[in-house]
């Protein structure tokens, strides 16, 4: 698996750390491709591809519109965006929000309703260890809303 990130936010981090432990816990083969700059975001996506991983998992809203761009170019990689989700997603890209995980891209920023707070450590391996079962089952292609 691919952990792509971008950002240096809390919830950011918070995610960043939910699937490190994740991946420690289940033994996962676990690279990192980190987008440190707005013009590296796409490359970044790239970089993460050439690795041919079952599942990239994306972490950070900065990755919400450039994946969109992305996914629907590549239907048999599968992606997880925990924290967000992408407007219009593609079968191959499932995602994981809960009350205060609002961001949906588009260059609108966060929602009203968007809750830094609400990305906890718990909240953050809840939603990894959801949306990973939920791409293992096939269940792809779909917003899985976790409870407050």
């Amino acid at each position: 698996m691919v952990l792509l990130t971008s950002g240096t936010d809390a919830p950011t981090g918070a995610l960043v750390k939910a699937v490190g432990n994740w991946a420690e816990e289940e033994g996962a083969d676990l690279r990192t491709v980190v987008a440190d700059h707005p013009s590296g975001l796409v490359p970044a996506i790239t970089r993460a591809l050439d690795l041919t991983p079952d599942l990239i998992i994306s972490a950070g809203n900065d990755l919400v519109d450039p994946l969109a761009l992305v996914s629907a170019s590549h239907l048999a990689q599968h992606f997880l965006v925990v924290g967000a989700e992408l407007a219009e997603p593609t079968a191959n890209v499932t995602a994981v929000g809960w009350p205060g995980a609002s961001f949906r891209g588009e260059g609108l920023g966060a929602s009203s309703a968007y809750d830094p707070g609400s990305f906890t450590a718990e909240r953050c391996a809840s939603a990894v260890r959801a949306g990973v079962a939920a791409v293992l089952g096939e269940l792809t292609g779909i917003v899985i809303r976790l409870d407050a």
